[in-house]
């Protein structure tokens, strides 16, 4: 029988937060490695939105 191994790093969608709220069509999503021990609430970070054209606040996604 294997052993059983719980990974502390998890892949995550970091998603646009005002270009959802703009009603423009499309999104700006990201994707990125978060370990969930020292992090355990969502990640936000500022990244480029390339429809906006400036740097947004994008947050983690389920």
């Amino acid at each position: 029988m294997a052993k059983k191994t719980k990974e502390a790093r998890h892949q995550v969608i970091l998603e646009c937060t005002e270009h959802k709220e703009s009603g423009m069509p499309g999104t700006s999503r990201y994707i990125t490695m978060k370990n969930k021990k020292n992090t355990p609430d969502r990640l936000e970070l500022k990244k480029y939105n390339p429809i906006l054209r400036r740097m947004t606040i994008h947050r983690e996604i389920k």
